[in-house]
């Protein structure tokens, strides 16, 4: 009796489209506004930090000693804050969703030095050691400096 109620519906969903999409087979449309998942162009990234600073449930780190980036995909809520303030704007947010894996992940990526990144960096500390050495230098002459004038106000007392 149960499979003559259901008769009539099932009887006309065969000759229906599918409502379903043939999801591996086609790709998905994303809809508008369908946030997605945030990705880095690490060359253009400075390491200034802000987007850790900004991001609200703290998922994305950033080490400026070693120029990395990392963000933890399962604590980002894909809101975007961290693609506006970005200076360089070298963050994006795409449409889609990263493929899901066997196990929880972060996502990280570490600035590749350029040549030219490399030259700068080492003018700059040639640089830095050169002002260091000069201060140094600059040191000792004003004590040498403070000695001989203490040396000479000695006799005079």
């Amino acid at each position: 009796m149960s499979v003559m109620k259901f008769a009539p519906t099932m009887l006309k969903q065969l000759f229906k489209k599918p409502v379903t999409k043939n999801y591996p087979a086609e790709p998905i449309d994303y809809p508008e506004g369908s946030r997605g998942h945030i990705d880095i162009d690490i060359q253009k990234c400075i390491s200034c930090g802000l987007c850790m600073i900004n991001c609200p449930s703290s998922a994305i780190k950033v080490n400026k000693k070693d120029k990395t980036w990392t963000i933890n995909r399962f604590d980002c809520v894909q809101c975007g804050l961290c693609v506006h303030v970005c200076p360089k704007k070298c963050l994006s947010l795409n449409p889609g969703y990263q493929t899901p894996g066997p196990k929880k992940y972060t996502y990280s990526q570490t600035h590749i030095m350029t040549e030219e990144e490399k030259k700068r960096a080492a003018e700059a500390e040639a640089r830095k050691q050169a002002a260091i050495k000069a201060a140094m230098e600059k040191k000792k002459a004003a004590a040498a400096a403070a000695a001989a004038a203490s040396a000479e106000k000695k006799p005079e007392a």
